[in-house]
């Protein structure tokens, strides 16, 4: 990527971050391209040029989103943190999420998730669940996850909850469970033992 590329390529990651951290705060309606510009401290017809309109911005911010959750979500489980901690972050993760962002842009990402073939679906596959095996694996070898448990078990109680999240009826109502549902998947009804 020579130095032009690159240039246009982080103006183009600024536009991005600017329009999701809108968007997470304000909702994906009150937001303008002008308000976006602003913050991005870039024109207008800077914007356009990128994307050609409001309706494609989003669906890039989306993707964006999704590649800065994976990118944290990655990070986390790559670290060389114990697997308590690494879960910890997990939760702490979907606690800041759920808390920092509008009702109406995680409708969206939500209903996005739920079409089929989906861009969460590709990263779902492709990043997520072997990272997901990995994170088990070694929870297992610390002592923390029963080793009894297969891993097809494991993701096959993932791939039900993820199902059962991509439901309209569902997704709506989700946001303000977020971190509950996570301490659940995690640590069972039972709860963390100490």
């Amino acid at each position: 990527m020579n130095g032009f590329e690159r240039r246009r390529e982080l103006k183009k990651q600024h536009i991005l971050q600017a329009a999701m951290e809108l968007f997470s705060e304000l909702g994906i309606q009150k937001v303008s391209i002008a308000d976006i510009a602003k913050k991005a401290q870039v024109s207008q017809v800077t914007i356009y040029n990128y994307f050609e309109s409001k309706h494609n911005l989003i669906h890039e911010v989306f993707i964006y989103y999704v590649d800065q959750a994976s990118n944290q979500f990655e990070e986390i489980v790559r670290s060389d943190k114990s697997f308590p901690d690494k879960i910890k972050g997990l939760i702490f993760n979907k606690k800041q999420v759920s808390t920092n962002i509008h009702p109406e842009f995680y409708q969206y990402l939500m209903k996005e998730y739920a079409e089929e073939g989906n861009y969460i679906e590709q990263v779902y596959a492709e990043k997520a669940l072997p990272y997901f095996i990995q994170l088990f694996d070694e929870g297992k070898k610390e002592g923390y996850v029963d080793q009894s448990l297969s891993d097809e078990a494991i993701l096959f109680y993932i791939q039900m909850m993820k199902d059962y999240l991509q439901r309209e009826d569902i997704y709506e109502r989700i946001l303000p469970l977020t971190e509950d549902i996570t301490n659940i998947f995690f640590y069972g009804i039972i709860g963390k033992k100490s």
